[in-house]
């Protein structure tokens, strides 16, 4: 870069440079100073509006929330396509009370035909703290440990007859954790299919 080059990006006159005294050297470093603050400057996230926040510290912040092309969201300012909650519950109540097809309703949301069935059985299952996002983590039944499926799998040999409800009952009164219904059919599903195998 010659000296008019460096002149032209830092916006210094070649006028006010002699009147300000700089020297080729200056308008370098101040160059180089502009140009380290704009990078910090871009470099900052953007602050999010308050609501946005508070729903991104709840877990409950929509990713995408442009995919959402719901008339429902684009129409009326009441619905916000940003509360990832609220476009899943709206999601499952345009099929079951609107009676719109499963695959425009889908298209509509901007989601997969499963992610529409997980939303609608998490709703049916745990209402609409179903709909949260849950923490990334370790995924199955920590609550479920080898202790507590052996203690199943021993009363299940006693007690032939036994549901899965009275199982989680019992884990309740021996172990003192509160484990789902699900969780725990799905903790022994695989003992399940071993069993079944000859």
């Amino acid at each position: 870069m010659d000296i008019g080059e460096t002149f032209n990006h830092a916006r210094i006159s070649p006028n006010t440079m002699k009147n300000a005294y700089l020297t080729p050297c200056r308008v370098r470093r101040i160059f180089i100073y502009e140009s380290v603050w704009m990078a910090i400057v871009m470099a900052k996230p953007a602050r999010l509006d308050p609501k946005a926040e508070a729903l991104a510290s709840a877990g409950a912040l929509h990713p995408h929330p442009e995919v959402v092309r719901d008339t429902v969201f684009t129409s009326h300012p009441f619905f916000d396509a940003n509360d990832l909650v609220q476009v899943r519950y709206e999601m499952v109540r345009r099929h079951q009370i609107d009676r719109l097809p499963i695959s425009d309703v889908a298209s509509a949301f901007g989601v997969s035909r499963p992610t529409f069935y997980k939303a609608q059985s998490a709703l049916a299952d745990h209402g609409l703290a179903g709909l949260v996002p849950r923490q990334r983590g370790p995924k199955g039944g920590h609550k479920i440990s080898a202790d507590v499926l052996a203690y199943i799998d021993q009363l299940r040999a006693t007690r032939p007859g036994l549901t899965v409800p009275q199982c989680v009952d019992a884990i309740a009164t021996r172990f003192g954790v509160s484990v789902h219904r699900r969780s725990l059919e799905r903790a022994m599903a695989p003992k399940k299919k071993r069993y079944d195998t000859p």
